[in-house]
């Protein structure tokens, strides 16, 4: 019992803080939405490329883009969940947080989880918007894609706490995602096939395969669809054991204060 009023607790408080956000909320629309209305609009005469499985023929650019974009949300959900918990252990509230007798990976894998329903809450609200838009998905979808959208919110949220974890100063915050968030999103199937990065060069399409945001935008596109990629599957929740664990070992919450006393 103990354990679940404190997961309540921690998820509880993340949601309220998101809905009392509001600018959290629109911004977290607005950055895909303008992918969506104004760099899909670019792209509409490519609307013949060929499309790998699930869907083996030709769509709409506006069709394609969209698990691109819901795991642009969730990746930037995760990269602000780790600016979060950098400015908590700054203030100090991740330290009373620990003070807890629960063990402290239980105590992250909470704020992981609440970060998790949070980018969820984000993707649905995108997902309305883009059916009124026009752009024509399964009616199954939102039912569908809820399991891929669990596990790549906590691939991207353990990845963004395994960053948390490093970084020593709220300061230092900003360049560190410069160098994360861009390679990620654009080093991926999030708005180009692999097969065109294929022929931008080996070595490109190289860590395209690597970058696990691929692997999460492709298990969102065959969920989106009622299908499993393996491959995905595997790769997605590999990466979340290996970041999670990562992060459980190195989070420690006096890292801020000890580099202030330091200082």
């Amino acid at each position: 019992m103990s354990w679940w009023i404190a997961l309540n607790g921690v998820v509880v408080r993340e949601v309220l803080r998101f809905v009392h956000q509001r600018e959290r909320f629109l911004g977290a629309l607005v950055r895909p939405l303008i992918w969506l209305f104004v760099f899909a609009a670019g792209f509409r005469a490519a609307l013949g490329i060929a499309i790998v499985p699930p869907y083996a023929t030709y769509i709409p650019y506006e069709v394609y883009i969209v698990p691109g974009l819901i795991g642009m949300v969730q990746l930037f959900n995760g990269m602000q969940g780790s600016l979060s918990m950098v400015y908590d252990r700054e203030m100090g509230s991740m330290r009373v947080l620990l003070t807890s007798p629960l063990p402290r990976g239980f105590l992250l894998f909470a704020r992981l989880l609440a970060g998790v329903v949070v980018s969820i809450l984000q993707v649905y609200a995108f997902l309305l918007v883009v059916t009124l838009y026009g752009v024509e998905l399964p009616a199954w979808a939102p039912l569908t894609v809820l399991p891929a959208l669990v596990l790549n919110g906590l691939m991207l949220g353990a990845l963004g706490m395994l960053l948390a974890s490093t970084i020593r100063q709220l300061e230092n915050f900003a360049g560190v995602m410069n160098f994360v968030v861009f390679p990620l999103f654009f080093l991926s199937s999030a708005l180009y096939p692999l097969y065109r990065m294929q022929e931008a060069g080996e070595a490109l399409y190289l860590l395209c395969r690597l970058n696990p945001f691929t692997h999460g935008v492709e298990l969102v596109r065959f969920a989106l669809y009622g299908q499993v990629s393996g491959e995905a599957l595997a790769a997605v929740l590999g990466a979340t054991a290996l970041f999670l664990a990562g992060a459980i070992l190195r989070y420690s919450p006096a890292r801020g204060m000890t580099a202030k006393a330091g200082a």
